[in-house]
């Protein structure tokens, strides 16, 4: 059953001990408000205002799992807050473990200050869950995928689109990174585990991954240097640095270019231009 008041007073409690800072929002000249503003918490769960409003007033209907896991990540929750805030709203919490989607603030706050680099927070299968903005004018919106499609790997042998933003050159080792990756993690995490069904699909739907896949090749890890071609940029030669919640099997990926270099330059040019040239 639902705690509407323990409920109210945790949200309130969370809301006001965050700083826009902390969530990568401008403070303003004239904040008076303890902690962010009710309508700054809804924006960052994607929900209306009135919705999130409601909650910390103790009205409302009961909110979703989907509700609370939004906002268990607007407001930057530990993972043992979000059990918590499930609790309270009536609900089992998701189970913990390498399936998780919830990303640890920590991670989360490094990624808010990374507004003028490209980055994404990733699963160990490829899927994103969160990018920067620069990582959306990068490679577009790779957040709103849904099914298996979410990783990057099974759209890779299935969806040609997914080749367009590589140079050709690299499409036969990204070919073979992917297969291997994912047979590691088949060997991993076991025969009843999200990546063996990925791996089922895809030995269904495409040739190609039969034939790397029968290689058994293992180890074969990312170039840190990856050649992208962007559409409204051309070519992008970037470092890409990983850091990674090993508690979680999330990795925050960020692309950086040498400064000087011609893609550096390009860089700055799509900062201009925004995400939206992929949308």
């Amino acid at each position: 059953m639902i705690d509407r008041t323990g409920l109210a007073e945790f949200l309130r409690n969370r809301r006001e001990a965050l700083q826009p800072e902390d969530v990568g929002l401008p403070r303003g000249q004239r904040r008076r408000t303890n902690g962010l503003r009710r309508e700054e918490v809804a924006s960052l769960c994607h929900m209306s205002a009135d919705y999130y409003s409601r909650l910390e007033r103790e009205r409302g209907p009961q909110p979703s799992h989907r509700m609370l896991a939004a906002i268990a990540q607007g407001l930057h929750l530990s993972i043992d807050e979000r059990d918590h805030l499930f609790r309270l709203a009536g609900h089992n919490p998701p189970p913990r473990g390498v399936s998780n989607d919830h990303i640890s603030p920590g991670l989360l706050r490094v990624l808010d200050r990374l507004d003028d680099t490209p980055a994404e927070i990733v699963t160990e299968l490829g899927e994103t869950l969160r990018q920067s903005p620069m990582g959306v004018a990068l490679t577009g919106d790779t957040t709103r995928y849904a099914g298996p499609a979410r990783s990057a790997g099974y759209r890779w042998f299935t969806d040609p689109a997914a080749r367009r933003l590589y140079a050709p050159e690299e499409h036969a080792f990204l070919t073979r990174m992917y297969a291997s990756g994912l047979r590691e993690l088949v060997t991993l995490r076991g025969p009843d585990s999200r990546a063996a069904r990925l791996a089922e699909l895809l030995l269904a739907r495409s040739e190609e991954f039969r034939r790397v896949w029968d290689d058994h090749e293992i180890g074969i890890r990312p170039h840190e240097v990856k050649h992208f071609v962007h559409p409204e940029v051309g070519a992008l030669e970037l470092n890409c640095q990983r850091l990674v919640d090993p508690g979680q099997a999330h990795s925050l990926l960020v692309y950086t270019a040498v400064p000087g270099s011609e893609s550096y330059e390009k860089l700055q040019m799509l900062s201009v231009i925004g995400p939206q040239t992929l949308r």
